[in-house]
């Protein structure tokens, strides 16, 4: 099915085109001082028909332990009974131990947007692009890139944050659409460690 693009979408936006809806996977968090974690992530990009998109991401993270044995409450033909367990104030099923959406561990949101000026000797495949992600630790970042191919290479110009915040210095991000999935790898340079590998998913559209 050849591609079409999403409805309304601005001409300045096309290269992002294929980025645009909501998608879902897994992934593993694994860092200096942070113990391997998986987790899963929700990031949609939509689009008001400005000349850019809108970027949302959750990631929350999973229960790693599964019990021996399923208890009753998770079948779906066994409801369950408020009162057979006095001290639960709650109708709906435990995930306690269940791999499952967890905890928020953590949040973005931003626009991605195609540089109206072109670098020098950029491959006419590519495009250059900008994009401004911000999260409610107190850190904004801004990353330069570049778009083409069904791939997209991100290092960070400028980061700003608020005294309360963890010190980052630098990151990377590297998206790829790898048979319809996007998959991408998120660097860091924090906590006075270099910049190297955090996070990584693959995520299926929605």
């Amino acid at each position: 099915m050849a591609f079409a693009f999403p409805e309304g979408l601005a001409p300045e936006a096309y290269p992002l085109a294929w980025l645009v809806g909501s998608w879902r996977g897994e992934g593993v968090i694994a860092y200096p001082g942070i113990p391997e974690t998986p987790f899963v992530q929700d990031v949609t990009f939509d689009h008001d028909g400005g000349p850019y998109l809108r970027y949302e991401s959750t990631i929350r993270v999973l229960e790693t332990e599964v019990p021996e044995t399923v208890p009753e409450s998770w079948t779906a033909d066994q409801p369950v009974d408020p009162e057979a367990d006095p001290s639960s104030d709650s109708t709906e099923p435990s995930t306690e131990g269940h791999l499952a959406p967890g905890r928020i561990w953590s949040t973005e949101t931003g626009y991605w947007r195609v540089s109206p000026e072109r670098p020098e000797g950029l491959p006419e495949d590519k495009s250059a692009i900008e994009v401004m992600i911000v999260d409610p630790s107190g850190r904004m970042t801004l990353y330069l890139g570049v778009i083409g191919n069904g791939r997209v290479d991100l290092s960070s110009d400028a980061m700003v944050r608020t005294s309360t915040s963890a010190e980052v210095s630098a990151s990377n991000r590297l998206y790829g659409n790898v048979q319809g999935q996007l998959m991408w790898v998120w660097e860091l340079a924090a906590f006075g460690q270099s910049l190297q590998s955090y996070a990584s998913a693959k995520l299926d559209r929605l």
